[in-house]
Parts: structure tokens; sequence; C-alpha cells
């Protein structure tokens, strides 16, 4: 079997981390198994959904390195759900109902005062013929729900193995409006089998969900998919993320300088594995994904972790990853500067800082004046080497007596204004004399 995945946002908001994940479970099933994968934009609501989310969305994921065999969109395919609907009407697993959002508020809450289950009591099946006229006369337009078979629906979950949803517990889902627009469930159904979806990957939230749909699809002569219901990604404190606030947006840890693999890296293997290290590439992150692995606890988020993981990605990154981008940021050096300076920086962007030490004005920071001016006497003439630095402070330490942290120390400072970074063996070969040497004595150069 050729295996079929698909991820399907709706476009009303930007993709966050947390959303980001079964997008990543998806894309690294379908490489991991020569597999397929299809982005379905599930735009049905007409009121939040929006091209320019859309566009976002597909942008993001590109960021990531997800790059769909397919993209459908749900309001292209509206024919296909009226072909559903009309289905399911004749076999009588499609009923109309006409309360009001009042009326079964009201109703819920009198169930749950006399200790009965909230859900729909099926009254709209006893009406007749004439009673339904008359409600639509009176201006009442029906929401259709889908008559369940309340029997214990039971799946194999690849993450959860076998899952036991009781329908009797359930209410029948509303799948049309009352405007004729539809719900979640039942495009998804359809789309999913018209697209030959084989392995349906999503979060735990969506168990008792994948319950009412098997029973749609057999309704509907389908063969459901295979499902895997991963754990969810939480905050510290153990909230939902939201893609509505903005909150951990891909194009905000996109803007701040976050690698695209610390994301997927950490997103994916939070919550899979008991070490979470940077992967360097899809296919090997791939390779590390085994969905009954994944923990059945929330997987929690904590942005410093991200950060740190992203350093320790960069620190492994090639000078080819990253020429682009360096050259980008007006950061010339090639190859000798990034691998001197790769290891003191958690963003590629950050490499600019280096660049201005080495290259720009700097005010250095000199404690001891007499010991930089002897530092600067024996200062050795150009060409430098990596060498260098050893040769300089070897002749230092016979001509003043320091070693150690007491030698090192005052020279980075004088150099570089900094008290840590990369180390000067690989810095000095690069910067001009004459600018030490005023460093040393104190000027700003």
């Amino acid at each position: 079997m050729s295996v079929v995945v698909r991820f399907a946002p709706s476009p009303t908001g930007f993709l966050h981390i947390g959303n980001a994940r079964p997008a990543l479970f998806n894309w690294l099933f379908a490489l991991k198994h020569q597999g397929r994968f299809i982005l379905r934009f599930d735009d049905t609501d007409r009121e939040r959904s929006t091209v320019e989310f859309a566009a976002a969305i597909s942008e993001d994921l590109a960021w990531l390195g997800i790059r769909p065999d397919v993209v459908v969109r749900q309001s292209d395919r509206l024919a296909h759900y009226d072909a559903a609907v009309a289905t399911l009407k004749a076999t009588g697993r499609l009923y109309p109902c006409y309360e009001t959002a009042d009326e079964l508020d009201r109703r819920r809450k009198r169930q749950i005062a006399r200790g009965l289950p909230p859900i729909y009591d099926r009254t709209a099946l006893k009406l007749s013929d004439a009673e339904r006229a008359t409600l639509e006369a009176q201006g009442r337009r029906p929401h259709w729900r889908f008559k369940l078979d309340q029997v214990d629906v039971t799946f194999q979950d690849l993450v959860r193995g076998e899952v036991h949803v009781h329908a009797d517990s359930l209410s029948d889902p509303v799948l049309v409006r009352e405007d004729g627009t539809y719900l979640y469930t039942l495009p998804s159904v359809i789309d999913d089998m018209a697209l030959g979806i084989t392995h349906v990957i999503r979060g735990e939230d969506h168990v008792v969900n994948t319950g009412v749909q098997i029973q749609l699809f057999k309704a509907l002569d389908a063969t459901p998919p295979v499902f895997a219901h991963h754990n969810l990604l939480t905050t510290v404190g153990g909230e939902g993320l939201s893609k509505r606030t903005g909150a951990l947006s891909l194009r905000s840890l996109r803007d701040s300088g976050i690698e695209p693999m610390a994301v997927a890296s950490l997103a994916v293997l939070i919550g899979t594995s008991d070490r979470v290290e940077p992967i360097a590439d899809m296919a090997t992150l791939a390779a590390h994904v085994d969905l009954a692995h994944v923990s059945r606890a929330p997987a929690k988020f904590d942005p410093a972790d991200l950060a740190t993981l992203n350093a320790k990605l960069v620190h492994q990154l090639p000078y080819e990853a990253v020429r682009e981008r360096l050259d980008a940021l007006g950061i010339g050096g090639g190859q000798s500067f990034w691998n001197a300076i790769k290891g003191n920086v958690s963003t590629v962007a950050e490499a600019s800082t280096w660049w201005r030490i080495i290259f720009d004005t700097v005010t250095p920071t000199v404690e001891d004046p007499d010991f930089a001016t002897t530092a600067a006497s024996v200062l050795p003439r150009t060409p430098w080497d990596e060498t260098t630095w050893t040769t300089w402070t070897e002749t230092l330490t016979a001509a003043t007596g320091r070693k150690g942290k007491a030698l090192f120390l005052p020279l980075r400072r004088a150099i570089t204004g900094r008290d840590h970074g990369p180390e000067m063996r690989l810095l000095l070969p690069m910067m001009d004399r004459e600018r030490v040497v005023a460093r040393l004595k104190g000027e700003a150069a």
C-alpha cells in the first residue's frame, strides 16, 4: 500500500509550533515510507478563512522544509459534499433538526439537572412530515445530524493501540448548518475518501471525532484510513497553544533567528524521545520517529529549550549552509570567519556582532595601560596565522611573568571589548595589526 497522508489546517491564523507538529509528523511519515503528502486547506469557514492566511501557512511549511505533492481547498470541492449529503439523506443517516441554539442549551441544562448525560435526545426523529412543514412555514431552517449507530467503535491506533469510542454516549453530530454550510466532519471524510488518504495522523483531541468519522466512512461504503493520535504540545504551565494569539508562531520564531530544523527537531522529538538533540535534516529526523514510541503524556514546550537546541544546531552548521545568509547580512570572511565564530553565536544573525568586533570600531577595555603597552610592543609583525596568538602570549609571559587568566583576559578585553568569545588564535589572524595596536592603547578603533 502506497502511503498518502494529509495536513489539513484551517486558514484562520498563522501556524505555531503546536499545530506545525501534526504537519511534521505527517511529512516525516510520508518521507519514511516514500509516500505522498497532501496539503488540504479546510476553508469552509467563510467568515474567518482568508487567502492571506493560506499563503502564510504555505510559506511557513516551505520554511520548515515541507513541500506538498498536492494542494487542495475544500471551498473548491463543495459538489463532492453535496453528493455525499444526498446519499446520507436517502439512506436515512442524515436527518433534519429544527431546534435553535437556545432551545438546545436549555434542554442540555435540564438533562444535567436530572443527572442525565447532555446528549441530543433525537426528538427531531419523532417529527411527522406535517410538523416539519409547520416549523419551516414558521421560518425555521433545519440543521442536519448524522444518525450514529449506538455501538462501541473500535480501531487500532498507531500511537495509542486499541481505542474504543462509545457512540451511545455521544450526540448525533451536526454535519450541515442551517445555512447549508458544512461543519468539519463531513468534508474531512469525503476528502479523505476522494484523495485516497491511507493514514490520518493528528492530535489526540480528535480521538472521539475519529469514532464518529469511522461510522461516516462506513455509511458511505468506504474503508476508513489508519489513524494515529499523537499527544498535544502545551506550554510549560500546561496551557494549549493558540494560533490566534500569534504566540510561538513559526514566522515569529523565524524572525528571531530560529533554524527550521531546530523547530522540527524539538516539535517532533519532545514527548517521543528521552533526549532531544538537533537533527540536521528531515531524512535523518524521519528515521528517528516511531509513532509507537510517542508518549501518551502532554509534551511540554519550553522556549528556552528551543533556544538551546537552536544554538547547538547553529554550532554544527557548515559554512555552505549559511553562506548566502551571511552574504545578505554583509558579512564576509568566508569559511575561516564562520568556523571561528559559530561556536559563540546562538543564531546565524549574531555573526554580525563578531563581524563588527573584528572589522568595525570597538571601544576597548584597558585596565592596566602598562601591561597593554608592553603587549603592543611585542606584538608580532604580519602576516599572522593561527600560531601567532601562542607566539605572542609566550613572549608576553616571558616579559611580564603573567600567565593564565591574568594574561589572556586583559588582552581579550582590549582587543574585543568582551570577556568571552571565540578563540583568540582564530580571531587575531583576521584582524588588522594597526587596529589591534590602537585598541591596546585604549583607543576606539
